[in-house]
């Protein structure tokens, strides 16, 4: 597994697994929104790589744009060189809830940068990538149960979980690996307007980690930190009767 490709690469717990794989050996392409952090990220993980220019390649891009996602992978598998071993899918945006409530358009609007676009950039890559390679999505324990306080955010991971089990179960007779990764409560720049408060509260290094070690079992479906499996299933197992009266 030593060719990398990243996308959402800019992302907290991105940056953190690039590291990572970086501290491997790897050889690393980033694909990001903002070319300024990007550049950063590109200029860290060089130095940490010993100054290789050539082991970490990078280009800005905007996945909502799905009519540019062909060129942009033509582009990240001539990087690493015309295979890559990992993808790592770190795409989203968290909305605000009563946003899209009060507009169809940014109901929309979310629902295809944390749904459509990755199921998009998802599709394709199927298309490409060989046997024994491995897809990771970051997709998000709020797509297990739909929940009034972020119901569009829930609908759009539990859409990319649904297509990435579909996906897993056609890719398998080929020895492509298909990771769902469902973190909880993260303390990223994502989540800095949410009050940050006890033990359910994990690093983006923490998730990270969890990830690179999720990638290297090929694992099916990873929460992190892993408290949420069970959290998740206490949470699932409620009525709708009940659920439906939870301030939740």
């Amino acid at each position: 597994m030593n060719r990398i490709l990243i996308f959402g690469a800019t992302s907290a717990i991105a940056a953190a697994a690039a590291r990572l794989w970086v501290a491997r050996g790897a050889r690393v392409h980033l694909v990001g929104r903002s070319p300024a952090k990007l550049e950063a990220l590109q200029q860290d993980l060089q130095v940490r790589a010993g100054g290789g220019a050539a082991a970490i390649s990078a280009r800005s891009a905007d996945l909502d744009r799905l009519a540019d996602l062909p060129a942009l992978l033509d582009e990240a598998w001539a990087a690493l060189g015309g295979g890559v071993d990992v993808v790592l899918i770190a795409q989203g945006t968290l909305p605000d809830q009563a946003a899209c409530e009060a507009s169809l358009d940014e109901t929309l609007a979310q629902l295809h940068t944390n749904g459509v676009a990755v199921v998009a950039l998802c599709t394709l890559l199927a298309q490409r990538l060989a046997p024994g390679s491995a897809l990771a999505v970051i997709t998000s324990v709020a797509g297990d149960r739909g929940r009034q306080s972020n119901y569009v955010y829930g609908a759009a991971k539990g859409l990319v979980s649904r297509f990435l089990q579909g996906l897993r179960n056609r890719l398998a007779p080929r020895d492509i690996a298909v990771v769902d990764i469902r973190p909880g409560f993260v303390d990223t720049p994502m989540t800095a307007s949410i009050a940050k408060k006890g033990a359910l509260w994990a690093q983006p290094t923490a998730v990270a980690r969890g990830i690179v070690a999720a990638v290297d079992r090929r694992d099916d479906i990873v929460y992190l930190p892993a408290i949420w499996r069970l959290i998740m299933a206490i949470i699932t197992s409620i009525p709708e009767k009940i659920f439906k009266k939870l301030k939740l």
